[in-house]
């Protein structure tokens, strides 16, 4: 048995369970106090749906491309680790929709596809006169009753018709989660607007409540940037934090049981053939919900229960590098959304390097695009072999945009089960599993999960973990052997 409980005067041991960017944050947050940190991750590397490689030789992301800039979770880690000279910002955001057969105007006064100006939303031609008309009822309906949770589905083609929520919510829900709007819980996957609607009887309203000014065209300065991402890519940042964080890091290491013992844990690591026993005063798990479900039938059940009914959806990232010269008119904005009633294989594509400038250095003759592609209960056209795939997203991005030539060099990235679905009822399942895990002495969960899919909200429950796992060691031994928890770094 390694990592034996502590005696007298001995360092506690803390595992965490999870390479990904929550696990290492964790581990990072808990660096100061004078506890011995191992982190354990399963695949072979670090950094979970975080990870960078080339493509016609410029480094690019085979996940996550950008983080919320306005949430500090995420720029606040990053400076704290040395990277924040290599935070840059896009070149442009102004996206659009690839529907009926043409691109249109996302409209700009909107929250996820929810529109606030219904004169923006009629130049931006997106919906059908039909479907504008029956929109633009949102400010004379009656307010809607809310009671419990519902679909954003429903909630939204109560008040503005179902066009708007084909055209304009689903594809940007889709984006994020790769899930389905009648399926998603309004509450949480928009808590947001989700509050607002009840301050407001229009959603529209509600949207224009939570929207920041419009900018004044003779002020000239620049809008503060939404997204930011890192030189290098975002996968620079995992091996950043796991060195930062000064833990002992073990990959190629799965965690199969975990037991509650009568003074801390027991974690059993590896095949069955050869099972590595590790005690524990503390664990922060950072693995998906089956995992963690799994993990937790034994030492807290209710929590496990809820857990194992959260489902997840897998896609793919086709990253397609094209010579400049193929292009008859230069790509313009960041990218466009297709919603999925136009019924085609790519839901989403991003001009990485009309996006990103700096992908770009001394305007190298190329241009990268990043297509995304799946949607929960689509799994039979992620069953495709890479060539497929790639050649399937290729002449989507032909058809939208008229790009002639074959691909310099394409890459398939598939994330299997990698995003989680906040269905109806998400909130209620969360709070319960947190209930049943605070229940348990020394033990915490973190992770996309919970509260939110994006890096920001990740590293936010990494922090929540680790002030958990502390206050219990602070409580433990007293409030003595140097458990002090400092600034932790920001």
């Amino acid at each position: 048995m390694t990592g034996a409980m502590t005696g007298p005067g001995e360092p506690p041991h803390v595992v965490v369970v999870g390479g990904g960017i929550a696990g290492l944050a964790a581990a990072y947050f808990l660096r100061d106090c004078a506890a011995s940190i191992t982190v354990f991750e399963g695949s072979p590397r670090l950094g979970g749906k975080l990870a960078v490689s080339d493509v016609a030789g410029i480094a690019t992301d085979e996940g996550a491309e950008a983080l919320l800039a306005r949430r500090l979770e995420g720029t606040d880690l990053i400076r704290a680790v040395g990277l924040g000279e290599k935070l840059v910002t896009p070149g442009t955001t102004a996206a659009r929709v690839w529907t009926r057969g043409t691109f249109r105007e996302l409209p700009g006064r909107q929250f996820m596809g929810v529109p606030s100006d219904f004169g923006e939303l009629a130049r931006s031609d997106v919906l059908s006169d039909a479907g504008l008309a029956r929109a633009r009822l949102d400010a004379e309906l009656p307010a809607t009753p809310l009671d419990g949770d519902v679909p954003v589905a429903s909630r939204v083609s109560a008040r503005f018709g179902q066009e708007v929520v084909d055209r304009l919510v689903d594809p940007l829900l889709g984006g994020v989660y790769a899930g389905r709007s009648e399926e998603l819980s309004f509450e949480a996957t928009l808590p947001a607007l989700a509050a607002a609607a009840r301050r407001h009887r229009s959603l529209a309203q509600a949207v224009g409540a939570l929207l920041p000014p419009r900018p004044q065209a003779a002020n000239g300065a620049r809008p503060e940037a939404v997204f930011t991402t890192l030189a290098g890519g975002l996968g620079t940042l995992p091996p950043a934090v796991a060195a930062a964080s000064g833990a002992t890091l073990r990959t190629g290491s799965m965690v199969r049981e975990l037991t509650r013992t009568q003074h801390g844990w027991r974690l059993v690591i590896g095949p069955a053939s050869a099972p590595e026993v590790v005690a524990a005063d503390a664990v922060v798990l950072a693995v998906p919900a089956r995992p963690a479900s799994r993990l937790l039938a034994g030492a807290a059940g209710s929590a496990a229960a809820a857990l194992g009914e959260i489902r997840y959806a897998s896609m793919a990232i086709v990253t397609l590098a094209y010579p400049r010269s193929a292009f008859g008119v230069p790509l313009a904005g960041s990218g466009y959304l297709v919603p999925a009633v136009d019924r085609r294989a790519v839901k989403a594509v991003t001009f990485s390097t009309v996006k990103w400038p700096h992908l770009l250095p001394g305007g190298a003759d190329v241009h990268i695009v990043r297509c995304s592609v799946g949607r929960i209960g689509d799994d039979a056209i992620l069953q495709r072999d890479d060539a497929e795939l790639a050649a399937l997203a290729a002449q989507d991005f032909a058809a939208a945009t008229g790009v002639s030539g074959g691909t310099v060099e394409a890459r398939v990235t598939r994330w299997g089960g990698a995003l989680p679905q906040y269905t109806v009822g998400h909130l209620d399942r969360v709070a319960r599993i947190r209930a049943a895990v605070a229940a348990q002495p020394g033990l915490a969960v973190c992770g996309a999960a919970y509260d939110g899919l994006g890096i920001p909200a990740c590293i936010a429950t990494a922090r929540s973990a680790a002030d958990q796992v502390l206050g219990y060691l602070a409580t433990r031994s007293g409030g003595r052997g140097g458990l002090d928890r400092g600034d932790g770094g920001q």
